[in-house]
């Protein structure tokens, strides 16, 4: 009788497929890249010798969950890996509704407006609209923010556990570095459901956040606008966007800190 390898008895005793858990390594490298990467470089990253990165590599791009680009050699994330990326967001609901409440106020503002989710890299633009009157914006869809120095970003840092925070922050480049928001501020964020910063990516431009939180009154992702600083004088668009938020957290179900806020009534 042939005897098991040792990856077939590591798979035993731990009830995983080794050789998957070692190609999701390989993709979590090339999701978490800005850029497609060498083979030595994601070997590297990967622990493993460019022999076996490469085996591995290949057999993503075979499944497209992988490509290669045949000038460089660099790799990069596959369509098939697009594809499911995308997918995964569609069975986010609150994703989805988040992303119709935007859309909406975009067409009927001065205001570019997205939604954003966490990744282990920081707060990531997963939907971004335009406002037909306010146009001039330095980020996009897929756009990684800065954690400090985003609206977006002192909003999740008010309703993560700080462990998160810190390992996305440390993934984040030197150019990225805003002031951390001290407690007193991640206390106002909290009881006001709403951050806002003026100045931080461009130069009289104002962005503001607000949380959206699932059933189970967890944060699952932020609305946020970007607009010209010198409409934070009108009191309609100041609550435009906490009033979005509110009326989403009814269709969530992610009331508790809107009600805590004020900002709903507390059987809502």
């Amino acid at each position: 009788m042939e005897k098991p390898s040792d990856a077939e008895t590591t798979e035993r005793r731990t009830g995983t497929v080794q050789s998957v858990a070692i190609a999701g390594r390989f993709l979590r490298i090339l999701t978490n890249a800005e850029t497609p990467l060498p083979l030595g470089l994601i070997a590297r990253k990967a622990g493993t010798g460019s022999p076996t990165a490469h085996r591995y590599l290949q057999s993503l791009v075979k499944e497209g969950l992988a490509r290669q680009d045949p000038a460089t050699g660099f790799y990069d994330l596959g369509p098939a890996a697009l594809d499911i990326g995308a997918a995964a967001l569609k069975r986010v609901q609150p994703v989805e509704l988040a992303a119709r409440v935007m859309k909406d106020l975009a067409n009927g503002s001065a205001s570019s407006a997205g939604v954003a989710i966490w990744t282990e890299r920081g707060p990531t633009l997963v939907r971004w609209y335009r406002s037909a009157y306010f146009a001039i914006s330095s980020v996009g869809l897929g756009d990684v923010l800065p954690i400090d120095n985003s609206a977006c970003g002192y909003v999740f840092q008010a309703f993560l556990p700080q462990g998160r925070i810190e390992a996305a922050r440390a993934m984040q480049p030197d150019h990225f570095r805003g002031n951390a928001p001290d407690s007193d501020r991640l206390a106002t964020i909290r009881q006001t459901c709403r951050a806002e910063l003026t100045d931080h990516l461009l130069p009289g431009i104002a962005g503001q956040a607000v949380p959206v939180f699932d059933a189970q009154q967890e944060i699952v992702c932020a609305l946020t606008t970007v607009t010209n600083a010198g409409r934070q004088s009108d009191p309609s668009d100041q609550n435009r966007l906490v009033q979005c938020g509110a009326d989403l957290a009814r269709e969530t179900g992610g009331t508790a800190a809107f009600a805590a806020a004020g900002l709903l009534s507390a059987d809502e």
